[in-house]
């Protein structure tokens, strides 16, 4: 297995520069991810290059669902219902830890978008195309029966109910389970390391120069196949290679608040229609209740959405309109966060119909674009990138390459039989982790976060409780952290804290808590200068401003 150890960047620079790969992916994201896992699992030499941190742009600011895509079934998209339904439990089975089934109410009041026919037939269409197992196939509710399940949805108008599965996912946890199956399947990976120009040798695209963004060090890497899975920069790379045309992206902003469950005590997760025909999903989780999204054009600063005072009371107006006993005010905004959806863009549609269709541009020089799609469809997108490439590296070298072998394959973490398999594992690691000294909380905690991989992190919890002492840390924020560094590629604290334990988004007072040991650790782990200290420091206590704090319109 290549090394995804952050003590390791040096080598993990020098082992992509040996060679010419078969296959340079750039972005890091959750399409790069499964792009660099279908190339190395067919055998190609395989890098990508991430110039923030892995799922540090989209692959981490979504509604944190594995949709099946019944929002697409209205737009009458039929074919995408049918693959992402499909696609979704594929991504459940190969990574159960990190993807949860999620029982999804979707009320319906009078004088509203949906109602017991259409909310019925709609349903049942979608279970059909979808291919819904038959325990998770929609039920319809009475009016009674819909206040039950969840008491806080507005009484007034109340006709009903339906009933149905989605996939609640821990969107940057997968983005990094997949990129690590991918390393260990041979791909080499490096946050932190931007594309700042290509190589071309008559005209055609052979190489990139990168910049490492943490020690402003340039390199050259050459490779076959360049392949720009950039998400929202997609179309900035593509000017960069003399080659956006055509088509080409339109960015729209989603914002999620999140709330403490003591002051939003949503038992039941929520899918319902605004006054404004639009759609906004309620999800209880870990004690937070977090509700979004808006959907605006955007053309501010790509790697820096911020929440607008306007997205925010979009937000809380809507909770006002579905939940209106609840009284929620701006102050009881607990954390957020702003994510951007890289959108094909066509002429004369609102931001909310366009769709979100993957499409695969190549330009002269042979650049490779993947622009839009879902994080649901990241797999299938994934194996039509790469049968791309065979195609072409067939052409030149006349060899055939195996066909896509990732619709089995589980991510890392995901090594535990399944979806059925889990259920056992869960409990038997749970139990490991209680006879660690761990509470049940806990334990069952680092079990969802890290699948078949928290025995690496109950090993460091159990074998350095006294490094963690000297060094002032919490023994399990010690485990976590030296997890994350020395597995995950983890070279920030605003890595530790957003991506690789969500915590500034769903537990943001841990993050307070423990900040200051962790940036000293860190500090001291990687050497750092009195100014790169106050540069991480300030990143990250920016984040956490933003996350309650809204600017003014943009």
């Amino acid at each position: 297995m290549k090394t995804f150890s952050s003590l390791q960047r040096n080598e993990i620079y020098n082992e992509m520069e040996k060679e010419t790969l078969d296959v340079l992916v750039i972005g890091g994201g959750i399409t790069g991810a499964g792009i660099a896992l279908d190339s190395a699992t067919r055998g190609l030499t395989t890098g990508v290059l991430e110039m923030q941190d892995f799922a540090a742009g989209t692959s981490s600011r979504s509604t944190k669902l594995v949709h099946g895509g019944l929002r697409y079934l209205k737009q009458f998209q039929v074919a995408m219902v049918a693959e992402v339904g499909k696609e979704r439990d594929i991504v459940y089975q190969n990574g159960p830890h990190v993807t949860t089934p999620e029982w999804m109410l979707l009320p319906f009041h009078k004088g509203g978008n949906f109602g017991p026919l259409s909310t019925n037939v709609g349903l049942r269409v979608y279970d059909y195309l979808a291919g819904v197992k038959k325990s998770e196939r929609r039920k319809m509710l009475s009016a009674k029966e819909t206040l039950k399940r969840e008491p806080l949805v507005k009484r007034n108008g109340l006709k009903g109910g339906g009933y149905y599965v989605e996939y609640r996912t821990d969107d940057a946890r997968l983005t990094l389970e997949v990129m690590k199956k991918a390393v260990q399947k041979g791909a080499h990976a490096l946050n932190y390391t931007k594309v700042v120009d290509f190589l071309y040798e008559e005209g055609k695209v052979t190489g990139v120069e990168v910049e490492d963004q943490l020690s402003g060090e340039r390199r050259h890497l050459y490779a076959k196949k360049i392949i720009n899975a950039g998400g929202p920069w997609v179309d900035t790379l593509r000017e960069k290679d003399g080659s956006k045309k055509g088509k080409t992206l339109q960015l729209t902003k989603g914002v999620h608040l999140v709330f403490d469950q003591q002051t939003f005590p949503l038992q039941q997760a929520i899918y319902f229609d605004t006054p404004d025909d639009r759609m906004v999903f309620a999800i209880p989780r870990d004690g937070k209740t977090y509700v979004g999204t808006t959907d605006t054009v955007y053309e501010g600063e790509i790697s820096h959405p911020k929440m607008t005072v306007d997205d925010r009371d979009y937000i809380l107006s809507a909770i006002d309109y579905m939940f209106p006993t609840l009284s929620i005010t701006a102050n009881d905004v607990e954390s957020s966060w702003a994510g951007l959806r890289p959108l094909i863009h066509e002429e004369g549609k609102d931001p909310s119909e366009i769709s979100r269709k993957d499409e695969i541009f190549e330009s002269d020089s042979g650049l490779i674009s993947i622009a839009g799609g879902k994080l649901t469809g990241y797999r299938k997108m994934a194996e039509n990138v790469i049968d791309l490439v065979a195609d072409h590296l067939k052409e030149e070298n006349g060899k055939n390459y195996p066909k896509s072998q990732t619709k089995e394959l589980p991510v890392s973490g995901g090594e535990v039989g399944g979806a059925k398999g889990f259920q056992k594992f869960k409990e038997r690691k749970t139990g490991e982790g209680i006879a660690y000294g761990l509470t049940e909380e806990q334990a069952r905690g680092l079990v969802q976060l890290y699948g078949a991989n928290v025995g690496k992190v109950f090993e460091f919890y159990q074998n350095n409780k006294d490094e963690a002492e000297r060094e002032g840390l919490d023994p399990l924020v010690f485990a976590m952290l030296k997890y994350g560094i020395e597995y995950e590629l983890t070279a920030k604290p605003v890595d530790f804290f957003i991506r690789r334990t969500g915590a500034l988004f769903f537990d943001i007072h841990w993050v307070h808590k423990h900040k200051e040991s962790v940036i000293a650790y860190m500090a001291r782990r990687f050497n750092w200068t009195d100014e790169q200290i106050d540069i991480y420091i300030y990143e990250l206590i920016e984040l956490l401003e933003e996350a309650v704090t809204p600017v003014p319109a943009q």
